[in-house]
């Protein structure tokens, strides 16, 4: 036990575990909640011109679902922040979500997606995706929200090397990009992911957001893991 103490401790602070346990947890709510409350009402099609002529390519599901790991490396390098910019950084996270769920009840959208066979490693991949994965809760994208807010919540970190601060850009990019050559979302979700974003870290910065989120942390913290924590 010991010693499972000490890795976790070396993963990230003890202050951040609820924090990033919380973040996914509601991210999981939101998205399957939405899907059985609005999953037949009407959804709209907002797809454009410019979106119709982005092809699809199929390997490129390799960067949108292996963008999870992204994701967790990148959610575990910001938790492992002081807690003061964990606080920010996940009350930003928080508000997202909550905006997402608004649109995903209060203007459902939907896609068409082409018609594949079953021809291929890559065509197979994505016809699982398919059937694992309803063309509902599109706008705003929550594959380039998340992979926006991975770089973005390390983009001004120094203590973390130049080379990995690029590489999350790019990588965040690239998954905006596999979001629309799978034909998962068109053009104004990843624009709304990324501008979504980009506001909420911007409001969960404010002291009165920040603090607000610190105390709802502090308070579970020193109910669940008073023997823990400092």
């Amino acid at each position: 036990m010991r010693k499972r103490k000490i890795r976790l401790d070396a993963l990230m602070p003890r202050y951040s575990y609820f924090a990033v346990v919380f973040a996914l947890l509601f991210n999981t709510v939101v998205y399957t909640g939405a899907r059985a409350i609005a999953g037949g009402w009407h959804h709209y099609r907002i797809e454009t011109a410019a979106d119709r002529m982005i092809p699809f390519f199929a390997p490129s599901a390799a960067v949108y679902l292996g963008c999870y790991l992204f994701w967790a490396v990148n959610y575990i390098l910001i938790a492992r922040q002081s807690k003061e910019e964990v606080c920010r950084f996940f009350a930003a996270d928080f508000l997202s979500r909550l905006v997402c769920l608004f649109f995903f009840l209060a203007f459902p959208t939907t896609n068409v997606r082409p018609e594949l066979e079953p021809d291929g490693f890559w065509n197979q991949v994505m016809l699982w995706v398919y059937s694992v994965d309803a063309a509902d809760n599109l706008f705003p994208s929550i594959h380039c929200l998340v992979s926006w807010f991975c770089y973005i919540g390390i983009r001004g970190r120094e203590d973390l090397p130049v080379w990995y601060r690029r590489f999350s850009c790019v990588m965040a990019l690239l998954v905006c990009a596999s979001t629309l050559t799978t034909k998962q979302h068109v053009l104004v979700d990843v624009a709304g992911g990324i501008l979504l974003a980009e506001l909420c870290l911007r409001a969960g910065r404010c002291p009165s957001v920040s603090g607000t989120y610190r105390k709802i942390l502090d308070g579970v913290n020193d109910r669940l893991f008073a023997r823990f924590v400092p």
